[in-house]
């Protein structure tokens, strides 16, 4: 399929509500709405473990195998760290015109609570590396996709599948139907508090998902930088310093040479304050407060595994004041071969302007850096607190209902995300008041998952050959 020329969004024509409902129609005769049940492998489609072994090879070579480790835990941790090869596929099939800002791997485990600046739980999207301006359609077959996998992995039937799946698509087209009759502020104040989704889930949960629920909640709540200073630190020579637990945390002085240890804090410091220059003046202020402590090496998710991901340690007024923050790398998206380069040179800047745009309420100490790596390669990251109040959904624990109404309240939040990027009266003219879209997604659901069962399988057989090495999931 061509490739898109400009990745960036189009500027308003402040059109009418007619015109902008018109467009819609427009894009549903261009691209029918049954017409996204299409998937099937090219003919030339790309071995899946060569598409993983590329991105290797812009990775940290020594964690590659904890990736593969864990991307062989399940067909469902596969999938998480696939994004590569579905952008692929997703770029060989029909698509629509109707741009919004994509999350880019809108999986359901990239869907959380965390701590908005009022100190409330708010529930949105949480992961932004893949962000990119690009078809609507893209990110909601990402997700109802994951609830196909996720449902397997759970053991549900054909048939409760089918239930979940057309349920994720039509909450996502019945809430763009919302989104397009809002005041444009309205749209863009929306959020879903965590308060909202405990009196909606108690109308159906049992005791027993109630009390799994609370203890996640108050887990969350107590997730921050002081309950990370507790459990990552130690005292050495009076100062604190993260724990080495090799090789998921390695302290920055074992990955150093003692030449480069006596600069370690220069260069902290220097990129501390490069980081700091990226943030709003009363953020910038705030963080003049801080002072470097210490930093280490953390390896953090499935997909991500190989990128470079840092913790830094700083202190405030004194030993009780701490504040954790996660730089990570930021490479380019894995959907730019398809839809084109990032508007933004710094993709640290990329990841951060698509969070901003796509959640309703962003960590406060949201920024971006270029840096100079160990190696002497230039580098971007992304930064954020490591903790803040950060929760995700237990899975593993839901039956078809709870999953049902996980993926109802994913698709009502990817739904506002793109409503605010992109035109919610189009895309609801687009997608209309019948399930058409609905069962069509929820087909492709369905092949996609058989497609991610068998490039699974690859991945099993090159460990299996010893063409790849994978490490025991940790």
């Amino acid at each position: 399929m061509a490739q898109i020329e400009s990745t960036e969004l189009t500027a308003p024509t402040h059109r009418s509500a007619e015109d902008r409902a018109a467009a819609g129609k427009r894009a549903r005769a261009a691209s029918p709405r049954r017409g996204h049940v299409e998937f099937a492998p090219t003919a030339g489609r790309p071995d899946p473990v060569d598409v993983l072994e590329g991105q290797a090879t812009t990775r940290v070579s020594e964690l590659i195998p904890i990736r593969y480790g864990r991307m062989l835990v399940s067909a469902f941790t596969f999938y998480r760290g696939g994004a590569a090869l579905m952008a692929g596929d997703l770029a060989a099939v029909p698509q629509t015109d109707l741009q919004v800002q994509l999350c880019g791997d809108a999986h359901l485990s990239n869907f959380g609570v965390f701590a908005a600046p009022d100190r409330r739980l708010v529930f949105s999207v949480n992961d932004f590396d893949e962000t990119l301006p690009g078809p609507f359609e893209w990110d909601v077959k990402r997700l109802v996709a994951s609830f196909a996998v996720a449902g397997r992995d759970r053991g549900f039937d054909a048939k409760k599948r089918k239930v979940i799946n057309r349920a994720v698509v039509r909450a996502y087209r019945e809430a763009m139907r919302e989104f397009a009759g809002m005041r444009n502020l309205d749209i863009w104040f929306a959020r879903l508090d965590l308060d909202d989704i405990a009196r909606r889930m108690r109308s159906f949960a049992d005791a027993k998902q109630i009390r799994r629920f609370d203890r996640n909640v108050a887990k969350a709540h107590s997730k921050d930088s002081l309950r990370a200073f507790g459990k990552l630190t130690t005292m050495v020579d009076g100062e604190p310093r993260i724990v080495a637990d090799h090789p998921v945390l390695t302290p920055v002085e074992d990955l150093m040479t003692p030449k480069d240890r006596e600069r370690v804090h220069a260069m902290a410091e220097e990129i501390i304050g490069a980081y700091r220059d990226t943030l709003p003046d009363d953020r910038r202020r705030l963080m003049e407060e801080y002072r470097y402590v210490h930093a280490a090496r953390k390896v953090v998710g499935v997909g991500s595994v190989g990128t470079r991901a840092w913790i830094m340690l700083l202190l405030g007024r004194d030993g009780d004041d701490p504040l954790f923050l996660q730089f990570k790398e930021a490479q380019p998206s894995v959907l730019e071969p398809a839809l084109g380069p990032s508007a933004y040179e710094n993709h640290g800047r990329r990841v951060v302007e698509g969070q901003r745009l796509m959640q309703s309420a962003s960590d406060v100490m949201l920024g971006w850096v270029r840096t100079l790596g160990l190696d002497g390669e230039t580098r971007d990251f992304y930064v954020r607190q490591l903790w803040d109040a950060k929760g995700s959904a237990l899975i593993e624990f839901m039956d078809p209902r709870a999953l049902e109404f996980y993926g109802r309240i994913c698709a009502w939040t990817l739904a506002r995300a793109h409503a605010r990027s992109g035109d919610p009266i189009a895309i609801a003219s687009y997608l209309g008041s019948s399930d058409t879209f609905d069962r069509a997604l929820a087909e492709f659901a369905e092949l996609y998952a058989d497609q991610n069962e068998s490039d699974y399988a690859a991945l099993q057989g090159a460990v299996a050959s010893g063409r790849v090495e994978a490490q025991a999931a940790i």
